[in-house]
């Protein structure tokens, strides 16, 4: 079999665009340094390498001005971020996902999507700074389902021993059997229900706020408890 070309991706982010910098810089120089002293004109030579090097610098600066920019901007939109209840209503599953992990990062915490096969009861997982991690669960639907008592054992079971959680919470566009709300209360899975979904898109109330989670997160609790 033959080997597959090989295939060069642009940098992202600053610190890469940094780290290519100086590399291309390196090179340049290793270049400049091997011909003036082939030709034995080192002196005549170092203007041309100030003017690379300044050209790199100019180069990397762009960069990292423009990364933060971009990243400024996106901070900006996510701030702002609402959806309507129409809205997740229209979305299929996997947007549904996308979804509540931009309102999580609106929150503050930065968060990825990891739903789809073996997701062990988790669609989107967080981590802030001083509540430490939340996993997830997505249950959306388009008829007006609720979500049974069985939702909240699967995400109690994995919460702690697969994703060391620290909270968890079901989100639904629908509603919760009563069972389901009530089981979730005691033993510590938190649920969103249409009405709380709501509330935490729409208006803007923070996820911590509208679950009242704590301010410090309680590290291994569902490790403990699982």
């Amino acid at each position: 079999m033959g080997h597959k070309p090989l295939r060069l991706r642009r940098p992202r982010g600053a610190s890469e665009v940094v780290s290519a910098a100086v590399v291309a810089l390196a090179v340049l120089v290793l270049a400049v340094r091997m011909a003036t002293a082939a030709g034995g004109a080192r002196r005549d030579a170092w203007p041309f390498l100030l003017a690379l090097v300044l050209l790199a610098g100019a180069i990397g600066a762009w960069w990292i001005a423009r990364d933060m920019g971009r990243r400024r901007r996106d901070a900006e939109r996510l701030a702002a971020l609402r959806i309507t209840l129409a809205e997740f209503d229209a979305m299929d599953d996997r947007q549904f996902e996308h979804a509540l992990r931009d309102l999580l990062v609106r929150d503050g915490w930065p968060a990825r999507r990891v739903g789809g096969g073996g997701d062990q009861a988790a669609d989107v997982i967080g981590d802030h700074m001083h509540r430490g991690r939340i996993v997830v669960q997505a249950k959306h639907t388009r008829v007006g389902g609720k979500v049974a008592s069985s939702v909240m054992y699967a995400v109690k079971g994995t919460a702690g021993p697969a994703h060391r959680a620290d909270h968890a919470v079901v989100v639904t566009n629908g509603t919760f059997t009563r069972d389901a709300m009530a089981w979730g209360d005691r033993h510590s899975v938190h649920w969103v229900d249409r009405d709380k979904l709501r509330r935490w898109a729409e208006t803007g109330t923070a996820l911590h706020e509208l679950l009242g989670l704590s301010a410090r997160a309680r590290r291994g609790r569902f490790k403990r408890a699982a």
